[in-house]
């Protein structure tokens, strides 16, 4: 089953739990299915502010208390985790408000926000803040563009859906393959 479908049947207990997995596919899905008129809007959004702050505060805590052994387990997590202690030196709070925004980064992260000696009180203010605004802005953006969407397809013909399938599959595929070569770049 896929992420819209599975939003659509289990509602807010979907996003809840696909906080702890697929966060940003589910809140946008959960938008979307708002945008439809079959969830609210404001409850979406809580119930992935809430889950996503939880899930944050579990990973931070994981890595307060089992960073080390973690980071030995998982060695593609300990070059992340390296990479943003050095940003945790010099900018922290931005850094801390910012880390669920940095795809890639996020549980590597928010382990090693944990491992670093950062204040759970500080932690738990400046995550709860993230969280919200997080939550407010993908869920938001899953709405308008739901609404987009449903505004589009009342308006448009069957040929101008498929020249619309066309051209967004024809830009969904060159952006995947910029992705690919600036990866295999970077790897070099």
């Amino acid at each position: 089953m896929d992420v819209a479908g599975w939003v659509g049947q289990y509602g807010y207990a979907a996003i809840a739990l696909g906080m702890f997995v697929e966060g940003e596919a589910v809140l946008l899905m959960g938008g979307v299915a708002a945008a439809r008129g079959h969830l609210t809007l404001p409850y979406v959004i809580m119930v992935a502010a809430i889950a996503g702050f939880m899930a944050d505060q579990a990973c931070f805590h994981a890595g307060r208390h089992y960073g080390s052994a973690l980071l030995s387990r998982f060695p593609s997590v300990q070059t992340r985790a390296e990479h943003v202690n050095k940003l945790l030196r010099r900018h922290q709070v931005p850094l801390i408000l910012s880390i669920r925004f940095l795809y890639g980064l996020r549980t590597a992260g928010l382990i090693a926000i944990g491992m670093s000696g950062v204040s759970p009180y500080r932690f738990l203010v400046l995550d709860f803040i993230s969280a919200l605004a997080w939550a407010t802005l993908i869920g938001c953006a899953g709405y308008f563009f739901g609404r987009a969407i449903m505004r589009l397809l009342a308006e448009a013909s069957t040929h101008e859906l498929w020249l619309a399938g066309g051209l967004l599959l024809a830009v969904s595929l060159s952006l995947l393959l910029l992705l690919r070569a600036r990866a295999t770049r970077a790897e070099r």
